[in-house]
């Protein structure tokens, strides 16, 4: 049989977690007294680890996606879908634009260089532009003081049938922990926008479920939300876990024990020793190890769910291996169930707190030699690995 370890990727899950962001949009704007946002679904990074053809399944009721690579949005295209598609990052050399051109794709644009690239091309058809503006991230976007100068060149090119609908984009950077920043990069981004008609898009999934920020922007202009990490059912807030927040999560990643030992007191576990029992210790061994994914740098007391009954991982993960403590647990042994994060075991939010990191990243490091069992919307399984459905062969 194959070596028992398995990732379980829900659409209906990603089908609640839009509907329920959505339905909080449109409770705003009711309260509000204004038309909800539309909806960007980010699927950047293969969907955050979860296959791009999960994406568009889970999120087909969403108004638009948005995600960085060429080959995402050109595969997405082929897939049939319809609606807008949005480069985070933009273009990077000239001859993208023809693929941006060819695919109907929308851009942000945020560095001088795409400006001038834009300048130079002859698109077939206007192209649909967002000025990004650099609100305080200090990564990507135009300082306010070039900004105003960036506009009035993309409206030239407007002007030209070069750029066909303009926008602006800012992106928050302390919208999970500090109201505070994220007012000021608020009031500066309405300061300079005052003059720039058109859509704008200015929350993530920090800023989207922060009641009411988006109400700030004028009711004249359409709006766009970039929800991307609570679509998948992980929370942006150190604060408030995905539960508290209604979220359903997306991946369920599982595994089996395979050995068990049975430690006496100054018995050590694992590579250096980084754990020894003080007590009689029985250990369970899971087939789980980082080379799945799974973070090495998490340690002792890093929650896991072994049958049911939750416990904590023992010593230092390897690549192939974990343990767990099964101290108590003596009718449980080898074949045990143990759900490493996700349905029926602990977050992966709590997984990643324990070791020092975020949701994010253990998600979107799920390792392609880990198969996965897709849950479609009719709630039935497809078990296998990523390569009978997925666009980009993920597997």
């Amino acid at each position: 049989m194959p070596r028992p370890i398995m990732a379980t990727i829900s659409i209906p899950a990603m089908q609640h977690n839009l509907n329920h962001v959505t339905a909080g949009l449109q409770e705003q704007a009711r309260q509000a007294t204004r038309a909800a946002p539309k909806v960007w679904a980010v699927i950047k990074a293969h969907a955050y680890g979860h296959g791009l053809s999960q994406g568009l399944a889970g999120f087909a009721a969403a108004d638009g996606l948005a995600m960085l690579d060429l080959e995402e949005a050109v595969a997405c295209r082929e897939a049939g879908w319809q609606k807008p598609l949005l480069l985070l990052e933009g273009f990077f050399e000239a001859q993208d634009i023809n693929v941006v051109d060819t695919y109907r794709l929308t851009v942000n644009v945020h560095v001088e260089e795409q400006l001038r690239m834009l300048e130079e091309s002859a698109p077939s058809r206007p192209i649909n532009v967002n000025l990004k503006i650099n609100g305080g991230m200090n990564r990507l976007g135009f300082i306010p003081d070039v900004a105003v100068q960036a506009w009035q060149r993309l409206c030239a090119l407007q002007r030209k049938g070069v750029v066909g609908e303009l926008g602006t984009v800012m992106h928050f950077s302390r919208a999970d922990d500090d109201p505070a920043e994220t007012q000021r990069q608020l009031e500066t981004f309405l300061d300079l926008t005052t003059d720039m008609p058109g859509v704008t898009s200015i929350c993530n999934s920090a800023a989207t479920l922060s009641t009411g920020l988006w109400t700030r922007l004028s009711p004249q202009r359409q709006q766009w939300v970039r929800p991307g990490i609570c679509l998948y059912g992980a929370s942006p807030f150190a604060d408030r876990s995905a539960d508290q927040l209604g979220l359903r999560p997306v991946m369920t990643l599982q595994a089996r024990i395979i050995s068990v030992q049975d430690c006496r007191p100054g018995a050590s576990v694992g590579y250096g020793h980084t754990f020894t029992a003080t007590q009689p210790t029985r250990v369970g061994i899971v087939a789980c190890g980082y080379a799945d994914g799974y973070p090495r740098h998490a340690g002792t007391g890093t929650p896991v769910t072994v049958a049911g009954h939750a416990t904590r991982l023992l010593g230092r993960v390897s690549m192939d291996m974990l343990a767990v403590d099964l101290t108590g647990l003596e009718s449980v042994g080898v074949g045990a169930p143990v759900v490493l994060w996700g349905e029926g075991g602990p977050s992966v939010d709590e997984v990643a707190t324990a070791a020092g990191t975020v949701g994010y990243e253990l998600l979107c490091a799920l390792a392609p030699r880990v198969p996965r069992t897709i849950i479609s919307a009719n709630s039935t399984a497809t078990p296998g690995g990523v390569k009978h459905g997925d666009l980009l062969n993920e597997e």
